[in-house]
């Protein structure tokens, strides 16, 4: 029989033995990397369930922050068939035409002092192309919209607090049910590099919610943990598509958080430079941001960290898989040196990532460490391929919403 369920939405968890999660991290023009990764990830769902099969058919829930909220909307937003508006194999080619055109370069002396010069009074990019670009894609799509769940973290510096999109939460509060184009632009204000964003929603009542919002990095780099707990509020408010999930039971989790590299085993700063640092050298030094880079590592190494822990702490280790990248070094470690050779390297990197082994963070160094027997992250993912596709079509054999019952393999 020809295989259709692939056009069918995925069936609740409810019906199966997992609750699948995708995360991608922040970074920048660094979402080459991720895009990299996920298209092999979806090229082999292609080969077990055939060509249609997108890599939001697959997952219960998938979260991204900056750059990877961007490609999150990509994956899950419905073209006019109701299917994802990118392939995952479109991303890469979409970041390498647009990026050098959402951070315009200019180069010598000249270029670093004008940079500088914009450094003090506002950001470094106008946003207006990214604006444009986003707003032209996403076109009126709403967060309620996306094909599988969503999570996107951003900060509002009005509250100060975190604002975080969600699929679930948006059911609850109509409010949160923003253009998904706002999200985008939102979860990407990157301080220093782009303009924080405000927008307000309303709700068929009348009633107006306003927003005032930063990069999503502020409040988590690696989204993996925010989706994660996302998921296990829904299960503590016995949500019927997670029955009989139990709120600690990670033994059910797969999770998948693609990194978007960082330039770890460079080692650009350290405690003799930054002693008399002040608040310049903080926000510009070398053409980095040194600030920025802090709390962006600091909160995706910690997520990773935890994430690693618990999953071995409940016996369910090969249900969580890390992929990152710390030995970039030089341009290829900055989110807007949008040059074709540092778009191009990043591919490469991004290509280059796929046969490493599998990491972990070791938290007394920093550094990624192969995990032992873990083959490499190519392997790994084929593993997970192969998982995903079995859950989906045990979901769709139990599920009384889906028209036909695949045999299970």
């Amino acid at each position: 029989m020809e295989r259709t369920s692939s056009l069918l939405p995925i069936q609740p968890p409810t019906y199966g033995n997992l609750v699948t999660i995708l995360s991608i991290d922040g970074g920048g023009i660094r979402g080459i990397i991720p895009g990299t990764i996920l298209a092999f990830l979806e090229s082999q769902l292609q080969k077990l369930d055939g060509e249609d099969a997108r890599l939001a058919d697959y997952f219960d829930v998938i979260a991204g922050t900056s750059t990877g909220g961007l490609v999150t909307a990509m994956l899950t937003a419905p073209n006019e068939n109701n299917r994802p508006l990118f392939a995952a194999k479109d991303i890469v080619p979409f970041y390498l035409e647009d990026c050098p055109k959402i951070f315009p370069q200019t180069s010598g002396i000249f270029g670093s002092a004008l940079n500088l010069i914009k450094l003090m009074n506002g950001p470094k990019y106008d946003g207006k192309y990214l604006h444009s670009l986003v707003e032209k894609k996403l076109g009126e799509t709403r967060l309620h919209q996306t094909l599988t769940n969503i999570v996107i973290p951003t900060f509002d510096i009005k509250r100060l607090q975190p604002t975080i999109f969600s699929s679930y939460e948006v059911k609850k509060s109509s409010t949160m049910d923003a253009r998904l184009s706002d999200i985008c632009i939102s979860t990407s204000a990157a301080p220093t590099y782009l303009p924080a964003y405000y927008f307000k929603t309303q709700d068929q009542d009348g009633n107006e919610r306003e927003f005032n919002l930063i990069d999503g990095g502020v409040t988590a780099n690696n989204p993996a943990l925010v989706a994660i707990s996302e998921v296990t509020k829904q299960i503590t408010k016995e949500n019927p598509d997670f029955f009989p999930i139990k709120p600690m039971d990670y033994g059910r989790f797969l999770v998948i958080s693609i990194g978007t590299g960082t330039a770890k085993m460079e080692q650009k700063y350290n405690a003799n430079m930054a002693t008399k640092w002040g608040i310049i050298q903080w926000l510009v030094n070398g053409g980095s941001t040194p600030l920025v880079d802090v709390f962006t590592q600091a909160s995706g190494d910690m997520v990773d960290y935890h994430n690693a822990v618990v999953f071995q702490a409940l016996k369910s280790g090969s249900s969580y898989l890390r992929i990152q990248d710390d030995t970039l070094v030089g341009e290829i470690s900055s989110v807007d040196i949008a040059t074709k050779e540092n778009l191009d390297n990043l591919v490469k990197a991004g290509e280059a990532l796929l046969k490493k082994p599998v990491s972990g963070v070791n938290l007394q160094t920093g550094i990624f460490e192969p995990i032992t027997n873990g083959g490499t992250n190519e392997e790994a993912l084929k593993k997970f391929a192969k998982q995903l596709s079995v859950e989906r079509r045990l979901r769709e054999a139990r599920s009384p919403n889906t028209k036909f019952n695949l045999e299970i393999i």
